[in-house]
């Protein structure tokens, strides 16, 4: 938890931003236990989106891979880094589908976290040795309500220490990890509501919130502000991804439940799915053709100034773009195959 179109060919790594943010996955992976890929397994798969529920203690990048092995994708990425101690919804992009993953990123998330206080940890988080802060016991509910409240709206968070944000051109965690912790600087988040959903008091109080944010926000730095506001400390325990946009955890699927390639093709979204609201235009035949080729179109009704997301005559989404009000014409900027 916080995009060119650049795809390395098979065997080759891609060091591209897109790649390390989204989590796309190339050449030969680590994983032995699954069979290695047949060369008429190497075919484009369907494109579209999975709605993963990743297990705790498996990274994204780990999922990515075990998917793209099981399927034979040439494209498989995911929308949106989940910790290893993490679980819940993963949007997992395949083929044309990756393309997509920037819109995906703008999408609300909501989670289900429990915070523990009286202590801290240097990651923020339940991996970190815990060091005792203040006792909780006299906090109240209302205490707790009252404290979190301060952490919704557009809020300046501090990043954690132990994450992916760079410092000098560093990642933030390797300088942790190399005896070099930093704060990362602050940074804009947006929190729509978090609400208290339980609170277990005592010397080693619980809280459990759920929160709905947007693209950055990180769990850990609220359970550590959070803390820190209560006079108390605290850290991150369980944290539950509960829905990405409109992707829920009451229907998503776990991996153990794909065990061959058709089992994920049936279970694909259409790719429009991780896509915000934007107005739509339909494409004629001879219209597809041209977007299909990256040349502008005119089409009428004549659309609004704006992102457009143009679909073929069956409804199939073929391209995103925007107006141009001059010429009047759809110009198409990421075109589907």
């Amino acid at each position: 938890m916080a995009v060119a179109d650049t795809f390395a060919p098979r065997g080759r790594r891609s060091t591209s931003r897109w790649t390390r943010r989204c989590g796309l996955s190339w050449g030969p992976p680590r994983r032995q236990s699954l069979p290695p890929l047949r060369s008429s397994d190497a075919t484009r798969f369907a494109t579209g989106v999975l709605n993963v529920d990743k297990a705790a203690g498996e990274t994204s990048f780990a999922v990515v891979n075990r998917l793209r092995r099981l399927t034979g994708a040439r494209r498989v990425g995911h929308a949106g880094t989940l910790d290893p101690l993490a679980t819940g919804v993963l949007p997992v992009l395949f083929e044309s589908a990756t393309r997509l993953a920037e819109f995906a990123l703008k999408l609300p998330k909501t989670y289900v976290a429990d915070i523990h206080l009286g202590f801290v940890t240097a990651t923020d988080d339940a991996e970190g040795r815990l060091e005792p802060v203040g006792d909780p016991s006299d906090l109240a509910t209302a205490d707790v309500e009252s404290a979190l409240q301060e952490f919704t709206g557009r809020i300046q968070q501090q990043p954690p220490a132990y994450s992916a944000v760079k410092v000098d051109g560093k990642r933030a965690y390797r300088l942790a990890r190399g005896g070099e912790p930093t704060r990362p600087a602050p940074r804009e988040v947006e929190v729509y509501e978090a609400r208290l959903l339980d609170f277990q008091t005592g010397p080693r109080a619980v809280a459990q919130v759920e929160v709905r944010c947007g693209s950055g926000t990180y769990l850990r730095s609220i359970a550590r502000d959070l803390g820190q506001k209560l006079g108390v400390g605290g850290y991150l325990g369980r944290l539950v991804r509960t829905a990405y946009g409109p992707l829920t955890i009451g229907n998503s699927v776990r991996l153990e439940q794909l065990v061959e390639p058709d089992a994920v093709r049936d279970r694909l979204l259409p790719a429009e799915v991780i896509l915000p609201e934007m107005e739509r235009v339909r494409l004629n035949v001879e219209q597809e053709a041209q977007v299909r080729q990256g040349r502008p179109v005119r089409v009428l009704p004549e659309p609004a100034p704006g992102q457009l997301r143009a679909h073929d005559a069956e409804g199939r989404l073929v391209a995103l773009g925007h107006t141009d009000p001059l010429r009047r014409t759809f110009v198409p900027e990421k075109v589907l195959s």
